[in-house]
């Protein structure tokens, strides 16, 4: 029996379609390479010229070189009309991508309703638009769209519409449960069928979760007999959403005995999860199965005794092959574990036992319980943590900053920084314009430092994101802001928290700066080049 699965991701097009998610270009690129170093197989990265973002998703991804195949999406010909004169199938050709899906009714219900044409005439939309597909040179994925309705209300038809597919040259055969309203044991028996009726087709399954149900359905499938499984990074798409690739994933690798992505590759899965949902700007579930910040939580009693003794007392598998962490809640044992394994990364030297490692232990504590957030802010914390083991100096000391915003009638708003800052022992005083209050306190900190550390010409910001973090208050609230950096050869992340999101963005532009200098040689006021010690500001 075939032991391997192909994993087909459709975040960026299915999770987009999902209330609150919108992806612009650069995400949608940010996401394809973290999912290429995942290791999935297939990547559907939208529809081809539906819209500008797409457009320039399909043009610049392929200056990333990836080893996944870039896939996009379409439907079938129109009715009554021809392949070779269809605009949508000529966009997917022109997208210049190695594979196609292409969706096609398998509900004679829907032909009737929502296609109003005849049952032939969608087996011959089928037929002709996959053999035109291949005809180009491409790989083709059919997606069944509604088949287990379509089955369990006309099964002759639902199985002829995959047979005409199959003749007609699609590579995959992929049947969807679009409602989401089929259960396991349906999925399970109608798989089985059309398996034994189709035996040399390669079968996917593509599920949705309206049931809560998308997970072991696709199970069930590919317990049946599939080998392509269809979904999303943490369950994204439309109504309830779609099969969540970062649970059916392990599952199948470490429990079912399958090959999904490489065995190196696994314990990226939840710095992908949580990757994918900074840059998609939404709140992921901290009870999200394998690689929620919950999933190997414990609190208290006869389960804190227990783990600590042997954690497979309370855990399924252990958190660490999905790259995920054990967390002992309100214990300062499980805090003090965190933070030696972080400061070891770093090759810093904390002992467990000593008053600098409690008093750095209660500071992350507070910290978090204002509202910071270190998981998508390693940069933050390292300086944190450097702070606490006496690892940084200071080479710039921050004073005051004053933000002015005008906005006049029949003009932009004009906003203007003005920082002031002590460098060197001299106390600087800088102002500058920019495109928003967090442009112009960036320009205005540039224009203090950038004199005395070059280095910072090379960063930039890459991304900018505000999570309002208790929205009863409402205006009044709390927002953490995170900010993505980048120089020319690093990616790093900060985070500041404040009821002010100027206050919020400038401790998070700050902590950006600090992280950039790590490990640079200072230039003194002097002139002369120093190979002091390098550290950053305290604020």
């Amino acid at each position: 029996m075939n032991k391997s699965i192909s994993i087909f991701d459709t975040t960026l097009r299915d999770g987009t379609q999902g209330e609150g998610i919108s992806l612009s270009a650069d995400d949608k690129l940010k996401i394809a390479k973290k999912l290429d170093d995942l290791g999935v197989h297939y990547i559907e990265g939208g529809i081809p010229g539906s819209n500008s973002k797409d457009i320039e998703f399909f043009k610049r991804v392929k200056e990333l070189h990836l080893n996944a195949k870039i896939t996009a999406f379409g439907s079938t010909r129109r009715k009554n009309s021809s392949a070779e004169h269809d605009e949508n199938l000529r966009r997917m050709i022109d997208a210049g991508v190695p594979a196609a899906t292409l969706v096609g009714k398998s509900w004679d219900f829907h032909v009737h309703t929502a296609l109003q044409t005849t049952l032939e005439e969608n087996l011959a939309m089928i037929g002709d638009s996959i053999a035109y597909l291949k005809q180009q040179g491409l790989e083709v994925i059919f997606d069944a769209e509604h088949f287990f309705d379509g089955y369990k209300h006309n099964p002759e038809y639902a199985a002829a519409v995959l047979a005409r597919a199959g003749e007609a040259g699609a590579d995959w055969l992929v049947m969807c449960d679009t409602n989401g309203g089929t259960l396991p044991h349906e999925v399970q028996e109608i798989v089985t069928a059309i398996s034994a009726q189709l035996p040399t087709a390669a079968l996917g399954i593509h599920t949705h979760n309206d049931c809560e149900l998308a997970v072991a359905n696709a199970l069930s499938a590919i317990g049946a007999g599939v080998r392509q499984v269809q979904g999303t990074i943490n369950g994204y798409g439309e109504r309830c959403g779609n099969a969540n690739l970062c649970s059916i994933i392990p599952t199948l690798q470490l429990k079912m005995g399958y090959h999904c992505i490489p065995g190196d590759s696994l314990p990226q899965l939840t710095n992908t999860a949580r990757f994918v949902s900074e840059v998609a700007n939404v709140n992921m579930p901290v009870n999200q199965p394998y690689v929620g910040s919950a999933a190997f939580a414990h609190k208290g009693g006869i389960h804190v005794s227990a783990i600590l003794r042997d954690s497979r007392t309370y855990e399924h598998i252990a958190p660490e092959l999905v790259g995920n962490k054990q967390r002992v809640l309100v214990s300062e044992l499980a805090g003090q574990s965190n933070v030696l394994s972080k400061a070891q990364d770093m090759g810093l030297s904390l002992d467990p036992s000593s008053e600098q490692a409690r008093k750095v232990i209660d500071r992350i504590k507070d910290l978090e319980h204002q509202g910071y957030q270190f998981e998508g802010a390693d940069a933050s914390l390292e300086l944190l943590l450097r702070e606490a083991t006496g690892e940084m100096n200071e080479l710039f000391t921050f004073e005051s900053f004053k933000m002015l915003v005008e906005k006049t009638a029949g003009h932009p708003v004009m906003s203007e920084a003005f920082v002031k800052l002590k460098v060197s022992g001299e106390s600087l005083y800088t102002a500058a314009e920019g495109n928003g209050p967090v442009n112009a306190l960036d320009n205005a900190l540039r224009k203090a430092l950038v004199p005395y550390f070059p280095r910072l010409n090379e960063m930039h910001l890459s991304d900018y994101k505000v999570r309002v973090l208790d929205e009863k208050d409402q205006t009044a609230a709390k927002v953490r802001v995170l900010i993505e950096s980048k120089d020319l050869h690093n990616t790093w992340s900060t985070v500041g928290v404040s009821s002010n999101v100027i206050e919020a963005s400038w401790e998070a532009l700050v902590d950006s700066m600090r992280y950039a200098l790590l490990g640079q040689i200072s230039r003194e006021a002097s002139g002369h080049i120093s190979n002091e010690p390098r550290g950053l500001v305290n604020h």
